[in-house]
């Protein structure tokens, strides 16, 4: 599979051998539909209510990272593309995967491929994604369980049969790090194509011992098979091989004060080199059908089948330094993990006018079955301290098991939704979702411990917009969402857990949104996300969670997207949130910055030139929940990035991306007091992007 891969991808980047222009989705070629763009700019959403509505009908907030930008950015992975989006924090992950914190919110789970759950603990890539959409804020009506600070959802990139397509990418870093992709699109005749997306990447960074590979392909045959029926069938490999890296410890700064992360050791490993790595290996089968069984009456069905075999092996630092020359103690386990998804997801959607009132009603269910194994067992090492002032690795060899689980998950979900027109001025959207979720398993450590736990939930929401103008929405809404006890990767449940009621999350927000031009957009929010039954990671133990009771989020948003000129691009926001414990202000939550500013510009200097600006801010965060005087602060940084376009010709672009432009000494982020990231220094990565 890899060498037919590097062969392809590598044919396909030499500019004599690709066919055509680069695919672009039109309306006109579109076979199955996955929303509209301009540059930055999207204006509407098929995720947000599983309907095409305009962005402006939304009553929530909603940030779209649109391919243009992502390219633009040279954005390779989720966390990437979050850095430009505030409100929104990117965590470490243990350095085995995806893991953000929304509206005070920590979740490994939150994430969908077209509106389809995708919660495996994995890295994700955008090699074959249209445009990320990040919906803030409990979603339970459109998504189901979690969702508790809103969800991150990709959009594949769908065939066209607007024209025979080629394009390769290439791109390398001043790191050694290293890609090639290619995406095809084929036409077969007026009503079918065919598209094909490929990627390898050769993986680096500044940190000592790290490296790794992924690559991955996705073919995709879309049909029109006529009498409004359309139908879309993908394939997904995915292998991803890469060091474990958890960063750098913490050290005591003042009695009583917050410790901060150890400085002088940006590039020091604090693992094992040749032990820390962590793998994946996925085959994802998605298929979609979609037909009109009347003018005013659609409906789709989406089937997907995941296989995901997934390990990591991590030493790590488990406790503060003990000096800026002293010692660090190390913890250590392996994990291996497999989980087998399959998901069915069937909506109809019908249009009705009630005399002047406009009605879009959507009628959905769901069906989820899920099995996974997990095991964790530890690691011995020759030494569980690692000495700063001369670092001699020590050597690991298996230990004794600590987690033996299987677990088997069902859901079934049935949902209804309305967007009410009352006239040209008012707009409702009401909905109900019941979901009912089973989970049983068996804990095979020692004696043998069966688990189970049943939990039925109706999550409403609510939403009124008016519009004075038809460029200009005023907005309120409320919405539910909940967590299973078992969390949201459902591998346990501990005896006390399984009495314990879901975990509720309550999401007020007003907002408006303002279409300024047609290609300009402004959006402001004020939010409260409520949290009640709360559980977050125990800061003295990685492994463990403890209950907090009650939170609350609340804040407010600002954003700017579009063309300020013909020539000018920007994307900008500001999120302040303050995030802490209801009746006791002195527990912050975790990963949560008071203030966040994000402003990416692309301005247009000559037909051929383009030249690029962004600048990144995140107020000081507390690396876990704040429960101790002693938690560990990650500081404040401004990061400034930048970026030249030159157009060589219609076939060729040449584009050259400097991150970190001021070489600033900064922590991006954390898995708790102790696994810190460090920040990347200068670095630049040149792309070439080859279209016919």
């Amino acid at each position: 599979m890899k060498t037919i891969l590097l062969a392809s991808v590598a044919v396909l980047a030499v500019p004599g051998m690709a066919h055509a222009a680069e695919a672009e989705s039109a309306e006109g070629g579109e076979i199955i539909v996955i929303g509209k763009a301009d540059g930055y700019l999207a204006t509407d959403s098929v995720t947000a209510t599983k309907t095409d509505t305009p962005l402006l009908d939304v009553p929530q907030t909603i940030s779209v990272v649109t391919r243009e930008r992502l390219d633009d950015q040279a954005s390779r992975s989720i966390a990437d593309v979050l850095r430009y989006v505030p409100g929104t924090t990117v965590g470490q992950g243990e350095g085995n995967r995806d893991q953000i914190t929304l509206r005070g919110q920590n979740t490994t789970a939150d994430f969908f491929l077209d509106g389809v759950r995708d919660d495996v603990q994995y890295f994700r890539s955008l090699y074959n994604i249209e445009r990320v959409e990040v919906l803030k804020g409990p979603f339970a009506l459109i998504f189901g369980r979690g969702g508790s600070g809103g969800i991150i959802n990709r959009v594949q990139k769908t065939p066209s049969t607007d024209a025979l397509a080629a394009s390769a990418t290439g791109s390398v870093n001043t790191f050694g790090a290293w890609d090639v992709a290619a995406d095809i699109n084929a036409p077969l005749g007026e009503k079918a194509a065919f598209r094909i997306n490929a990627v390898y990447e050769n993986l680096d960074n500044h940190r000592d011992f790290f490296g790794g590979e992924r690559y991955a392909i996705n073919p995709y045959l879309a049909v029109d098979l006529g009498g409004g029926w359309k139908a879309g069938l993908s394939y997904e490999y995915v292998h991803d091989d890469r060091v474990a890296d958890r960063g750098v410890p913490s050290i005591a700064t003042a009695a009583g004060q917050p410790n901060r992360p150890i400085e002088g050791y940006r590039d020091t490993f604090f693992g094992v080199p040749g032990v820390n790595r962590t793998g994946l290996e996925a085959h994802i089968l998605k298929a979609r059908l979609d037909g009109d069984l009347a003018d005013n009456l659609n409906w789709s069905t989406t089937l997907l089948y995941g296989d995901y075999d997934k390990f990591y092996d991590n030493v790590f630092a488990n406790g503060a330094a003990t000096g800026q020359t002293g010692t660090v103690a190390l913890a250590d386990y392996t994990d291996p993990t497999t989980r087998q998804n399959f998901i069915a997801q069937t909506n109809l959607v019908w249009d009705v006018d009630i005399g002047a009132v406009t009605n879009k009603i959507l009628m959905g269910l769901e069906y989820a079955d899920q099995d996974s194994t997990n095991q964790r067992r530890d690691l011995i090492l020759s030494s569980n301290t690692l000495d700063l002032a001369n670092i001699v690795y020590p050597t690991a060899t298996p230990g004794a098991l600590q987690r033996d689980t299987a677990s088997k998950v069902k859901v079934f979900s049935a949902y209804v939704q309305d967007q009410i027109g009352l006239g040209r001025h008012v707009d409702l959207v009401v909905g109900l979702r019941y979901d009912r979720f089973e989970i049983d398993g068996i804990d095979r450590i020692g004696t043998p411990r069966p688990f189970a736990r049943t939990d039925e939930r109706v999550s409403p929401r609510i939403g009124v917009i008016i519009k004075p103008q038809d460029n200009i929405s005023l907005y309120t809404s409320y919405s539910q969402s909940f967590l299973p006890r078992s969390g949201d990767q459902f591998l346990t449940l501990s005896t006390t857990q399984q009495n314990l009621a879901p975990e509720r999350f309550t999401n007020y927000e007003v907002g408006a949104k303002w279409d300024i031009r047609p290609d300009l957009n402004a959006t402001v929010a004020l939010f409260r996300l409520d949290r009640t039954n709360a559980t977050t990671p125990d800061p003295n133990n990685v492994t463990a969670t403890i209950n907090i009771g009650a939170t609350r989020t609340e804040g407010v948003e600002l954003a700017l997207t579009g063309r300020i000129t013909p020539d000018w691009q920007v994307s900008g926001a500001y999120t302040y949130q303050d995030a802490r414990l209801n009746g006791n202000d002195a527990v912050a939550l975790a990963q949560v910055p008071e203030h966040q500013f994000a402003l990416w510009n692309r301005y247009e200097a000559t037909r051929k030139l383009g030249l690029g600006l962004g600048v990144i801010h995140q107020s000081s965060q507390f690396a876990a929940i704040r429960t101790a005087p002693t938690t560990t602060r990650l500081p404040a940084f401004t990061r400034v990035d930048a970026a030249v376009f030159f157009k060589a010709s219609d076939r060729l672009e040449l584009q050259l991306n400097v991150e970190n432009l001021l070489d600033e000494t900064y922590f991006s982020d954390a898995h708790n007091n102790n696994n810190i990231s460090t920040g990347a220094p200068i670095n630049a990565r040149l792309t070439a992007r080859v279209a016919f």
